[in-house]
């Protein structure tokens, strides 16, 4: 059985913002030259997140106001953890859309339904963060 891992490196300009990162992915796993096994993509950071969906702009659109709804950022004051920094909703947001998401490896791609993409949920950005890829199979 053969591993292989890579890091993906993400700056978003803004606070919050869904990604599609399924294009960087797919070029770890060809340069993995893995042709079958499973596939680990996670969030390398507390206020950040990886999860599976479809890449349509109304969904995530309703992601945004549905998180808010749940964990509003403001007012700030409303967190104890808030001191240091402004980031609570982020770390709420987070444990919500998941850490990270496991895809099975078929001839060499990601075995996905129809809509399925990887994205990299951002809750607290404007600064470099990281997602771990590890493929294990052979």
């Amino acid at each position: 059985m053969k591993h292989y891992r890579k890091e993906i490196f993400l700056e978003v300009p803004t606070r919050r913002a869904f990604v599609n990162i399924t294009p960087q992915v797919e070029a770890i796993l060809k340069e993995s030259g893995i042709k079958n096994g499973l596939l680990l993509c996670n969030a390398m950071h507390i206020t950040a997140s990886v999860f599976i969906n479809d890449d349509e702009s109304g969904l995530h659109h309703d992601y945004e106001v549905w998180l808010e709804k749940i964990a509003p950022h403001e007012p700030v004051s409303q967190y104890r953890h808030n001191g240091y920094e402004d980031n609570a909703d982020a770390h709420i947001k987070r444990q919500i859309m998941g850490r990270e998401v496991v895809v099975a490896v078929t001839d060499g791609k990601l075995d996905f339904g129809t809509w399925e993409r990887i994205f990299y949920g951002e809750f607290d950005g404007r600064r470099k963060k990281r997602v771990l890829v590890k493929i294990i199979g052979e």
